[in-house]
């Protein structure tokens, strides 16, 4: 018993070490968001709801390239596990070509993305705003995409610290930018909310600069950042996309109806869409816990199956579930003690913020369940398991809670409270089915 203890503390240890850097990294990336919220916020109600509408449709999209490229962190982790450079050098070389592809179509997807607002009845007075918003953010899409061919790499073998500093310089410099443009300084012209989403795509570059001259300069990437001179290899490109399509499709469905809620919320006015903006980018910085334990799970369960060790890497597994689970509690926590302070942060406009406060003590509800399907599915992860969570996720998301909020919400005229209750259902339903999946098929034979 005591041996079981000591084990499960020190892969905590292991864990913590791991993740830590991804989390602040991420918790930096989000905060971008915050910071476009805020700012936005001391323009105007409707500055606030145009960065909320357009981030709902291009944030799809650019998880889409993020679930794609996850794909590298998990195979990177098995051969690095069982240390075998040459493949990762390969696998480099198929992930850049295949980013520059889908950078190049997420640029254009989230041009055409604006053309849902009309079609679901968006405030007349938010799209003409967003539509510039989101073409000024689509000029970033192929820096991201580059950028997370190399993050995943780094991620896969274990060195989580660069992605960390280079986010956190980002966020300071998209705080800047964002000064600049929204507000008018230095001699440019005051564009607001457009001014944001420039801002984000000029930081998506600086950050695909920065991580490359760190990695060509670094000791550490010595080993795999060599020259291959092998041509594309299908076979190895085949199973990235083989990895990566379900986990792609994975993050979509499940950010996608959190979106979805989102874009239904724009029907109801103004005021809830700033609401709901509000809570969600809040809830959402709370998520980076779990999602960086979760990257730090796909990694140690990744490597435990690289060296043949199936009984540690289901011991692995389970402790990032558990460790997930337990920091989602005390984000909860927070969340019901404090919602008023929370929501002064984002807005001083009165009725934005009743809302908020109600909308965020609902996303408490949420926050165990949320955090235990997220580490599940980076335990599926590091088993190269993708596909079955894939599904789990179209079913329970689409078939089950949207349709749930749009009853409640729309239907039964519950307004936001109604829309979010199918969030906490799904969720809810998601993380006990993922669980068990786990549970299931990390049993030693």
């Amino acid at each position: 018993m005591l041996e079981n203890k000591t084990a499960l503390i020190r892969e905590y240890g292991h864990l913590v070490r791991l993740s830590l850097p991804i989390t602040i990294g991420q918790v930096a990336l989000v905060a971008t968001g915050f910071v476009d919220t805020i700012m936005a916020g001391r323009i105007s109600p409707l500055a606030l709801a145009a960065i909320a509408v357009g981030a709902n449709l291009w944030i799809p999209v650019y998880l889409f390239c993020v679930g794609l490229m996850m794909a590298v962190s998990s195979m990177v982790s098995h051969y690095y596990g069982a240390g075998q450079f040459a493949p990762i050098r390969d696998l480099i070389k198929q992930s850049l070509l295949v980013s520059v592809v889908l950078g190049l179509l997420g640029l254009y997807a989230v041009r055409l993305l604006s053309e849902v607002m009309l079609w679901i009845g968006i405030d007349s007075r938010i799209v003409p705003v967003a539509t510039e918003y989101l073409f000024a953010v689509s000029w970033g899409i192929p820096a991201i995409c580059a950028y997370l061919v190399l993050r995943f790499v780094s991620e896969g073998i274990g060195y989580t610290r660069p992605m960390m500093v280079i986010q956190i310089v980002g966020l300071i410099l998209n705080a800047l930018l964002n000064y600049i443009f929204m507000f008018g300084k230095l001699g440019l012209p005051a564009m607001g909310a457009v001014g944001a989403g420039w801002a984000t795509a000029t930081v998506m570059w600086i950050n695909l600069f920065m991580l490359v001259f760190y990695i060509l300069t670094h000791h550490r990437y010595a080993d795999i950042w060599q020259s291959s001179k092998q041509k594309v290899d299908w076979s190895r490109m085949t199973e990235m996309l083989r990895l990566g399509l379900p986990i792609a499709l994975t993050l979509v469905s499940e950010v996608g109806m959190f979106s979805a809620v989102a874009l239904l919320m724009g029907s109801l006015g103004v005021i809830e869409v700033a609401a709901h903006q509000v809570a969600i980018n809040f809830a959402g910085m709370m998520f980076m816990i779990p999602l960086g334990i979760s990257a730090a799970t796909t990694i140690r369960v990744g490597h435990a199956l690289g060296e043949q060790q199936v009984t540690e890497a289901r011991f692995r597994g389970m402790a990032g579930i558990s460790l997930a689970g337990m920091c989602m509690f005390g984000t909860a926590s927070i969340m019901l003690m404090f919602p008023e302070l929370i929501v002064s942060i984002y807005t001083t406009d009165v009725d934005v913020g009743r809302m908020a406060v109600g909308l965020l003590l609902m996303a408490a509800l949420f926050q165990l369940s949320d955090g235990i399907q997220v580490s599940a599915a980076g335990a599926l992860r590091g088993m190269k398991d993708t596909l079955y969570p894939m599904l789990v996720s179209v079913m329970v998301y689409w078939f089950f809670g949207l349709p749930v909020s749009y009853y409640l919400g729309i239907r039964q005229e519950f307004g936001p409270q109604g829309l979010w209750m199918g969030l906490v259902a799904s969720l809810t339903f998601a993380a006990a089915w993922l669980v068990s999946r786990f549970q299931r098929i990390s049993r030693p034979v």
